[in-house]
């Protein structure tokens, strides 16, 4: 009996050993991915009114606020057809950096915003060019659609 012991505990001990060490040869082969950068820039009420438009300080009149067009997602985390857009825009976003901003805004964070652009579904997307006045959109579009309004909503590349 004390022999079956020693035998049960002798095997345990090696297949445990031989465990940990496959262990550690399968952790040397993980290769580890690269967190990925958002490119979208997720905004507040507050730098809402500081970097796209200051609606309480212009109620009437629209004034955007940035140095380059922009598209603002408005946005819910629960929101299916958001989670489907939202790949699209950070590609976008990295595609078209240094030419476009990209804002995120979760509707359910900044309520209060998403009611002062009267947001009733999701996703809303907002265009706003450089000139003029911001263009709304609602529901999910393909990139190339996106691709399409950057072109010649945002940055007037109209084909013609």
């Amino acid at each position: 009996m004390k022999n079956l012991f020693i035998a049960l505990s002798f095997i345990l001990a090696l297949s445990a050993s031989s465990c940990q060490g496959q262990s550690q040869v399968n952790n040397k082969n993980v290769k580890f991915k690269k967190e990925k950068v958002m490119s979208a820039i997720h905004l507040t009420k507050k730098e809402f009114l500081e970097k796209v438009a200051n609606y309480e300080a212009n109620p009437k009149e629209w004034k955007y606020l940035g140095d380059k067009p922009a598209i603002v997602d408005f946005y819910a985390t629960w929101c299916g057809p958001c989670k489907m857009v939202s790949p699209i825009l950070e590609e976008l976003a990295e595609e078209y950096k240094g030419k476009i901003y990209v804002y995120k805004i979760d509707t359910d964070q900044e309520q209060d915003l998403a009611a002062a652009f009267g947001i009733r579904s999701i996703p809303s997307i907002l265009f706003i060019p450089m000139s003029g006045q911001p263009q709304m959109t609602q529901g999910a579009m393909p990139k190339a659609t996106f691709k399409k309004a950057i072109e010649e909503v945002l940055l007037n590349n109209k084909k013609e």
